[in-house]
């Protein structure tokens, strides 16, 4: 079966194509495109280059299509990628404004060109349909909660992907078969210990996330994908107080509030070096004091969620650090797991810095692992579109 996955941006276009065959999953191709005006001539030219490299014949080879959506609202899950779907992306534009509507936009070019060629869409809120009630609200009227107000969570194609391997890492494939199954059948109950993980995507975007028996109990981002730990030029949390208090003080319309904490708050706005965390450091590291506050903000951060969800789960079997910062840079790493002795958590620091993947970064007298997991999120869109493909079928 070969599952093709999409990756829309405002101007973007990524893809990857993905072939199983029994248990046998391999990456046959992937791609990109910046610059892009018209998804349908892009969709024809990726198509076109995957025949010419000879991975596919015609439409006929191409299984299943799969989107990793990011906000619908109440419509949430993997699901046929149809009319429904559009107008949720559409309905909730606002909250995902530069990703959503590309989306939409992609799915009908897509629905078009390949007539018949199932069509599914993975939402990133999925992974978080079962948190407990308390964790998906806020304090607001009930009016609001009912219109869409609520925390809906991000990133959840990679976390997703961390809770099953962590699992597999840990010699639980008992909870790894359940998180395989998770959009299928659900949460199931786990005989024995539970199995307690803290997922921490740091990347352009970042997101922390609690995760028991392989179902996730709560994480940093809420409404939308700007909220949680400050992201690359987004602001993060934000006491909703700020944007009257800022119109008037600075006399800004909505329309410029939303720009500025969009694309110059974060750690752009922070730092005022850069966006990316590398630069940054740079900057720091040469004695730039604003630079260096943008860190100790985003550390602190991650702290702050890593500690609400050791509390919540009641310990912590396993930290994870995945995308391109958790992956990437040992310092980071070292800090969010600084003074944390007594929790049970003790780093190795020369294991540390020599980073391998999926291996134990904590000393041996450390009760709780650390690891580097790298994510694929892609490999998660296909996994569940060739599932829902294959239940569809019988």
């Amino acid at each position: 079966m070969n599952i093709l996955v999409a990756n829309l941006g405002s101007t973007s276009f990524k893809y990857r194509l993905f072939r199983f065959d029994g248990s046998t999953e391999l990456l046959l191709a992937k791609g990109g495109y910046e610059r892009v005006t018209d998804y349908g001539s892009t969709i024809d030219d990726c198509l076109a280059s995957l025949r010419a490299a000879g991975h596919v014949r015609d439409a006929s080879d191409l299984h299943g299509v799969g989107f990793k959506t990011v906000q619908g609202g109440e419509v949430t899950g993997c699901l046929p990628a149809d009319e429904r779907v559009e107008q949720a992306l559409l309905g909730t534009a606002d909250l995902a404004p530069a990703h959503n509507p590309p989306y939409a936009a992609g799915i009908r070019q897509f629905r078009a060109k390949l007539p018949g060629v199932p069509l599914v869409a993975l939402f990133e809120t999925a992974f978080y349909q079962w948190v407990p009630a308390y964790a998906n609200r806020y304090a607001v009227p009930d009016s609001w909660f009912a219109a869409g107000v609520r925390r809906y969570g991000f990133h959840g194609a990679s976390h997703k992907f961390i809770a099953e391997r962590s699992a597999e890492l840990l010699g639980r494939n008992d909870v790894a078969a359940i998180v395989q199954r998770l959009y299928q059948d659900g949460p199931k109950p786990v005989t024995g210990s539970p199995l307690r993980v803290i997922s921490c995507h740091l990347g352009g975007s970042s997101s922390v996330t609690g995760i028991r028996n392989g179902v996730a109990i709560g994480t940093s981002m809420g409404l939308s994908p700007q909220s949680g730990l400050p992201q690359n030029n987004r602001v993060g949390d934000l006491d909703s107080a700020a944007i009257p208090f800022i119109q008037k003080k600075l006399n800004l319309t909505t329309a410029e509030v939303e720009r500025q904490l969009t694309k110059e708050s974060g750690l752009l706005g922070l730092s005022g070096v850069s966006n990316d965390l590398r630069e940054i450091r740079e900057a720091a590291l040469a004695g730039n004091a604003r630079a260096q506050t943008a860190i100790d903000l985003l550390i602190h951060s991650i702290r702050h969620w890593v500690g609400a969800f050791w509390l919540e789960l009641g310990g912590c079997d396993a930290l994870v650090f995945t995308a391109g910062i958790g992956e990437n840079s040992a310092w980071i790493r070292e800090a969010v797991c600084a003074g944390l002795s007594d929790l049970g958590l003790v780093l190795d620091s020369a294991v540390n810095n020599a980073a391998p993947i999926e291996t134990n970064l904590a000393t041996a007298a450390s009760r709780t692992r650390v690891l580097i997991i790298p994510t694929n999120e892609e490999l998660v869109v296909a996994r569940e579109t060739r599932r829902l493909i294959t239940a569809s079928h019988g």
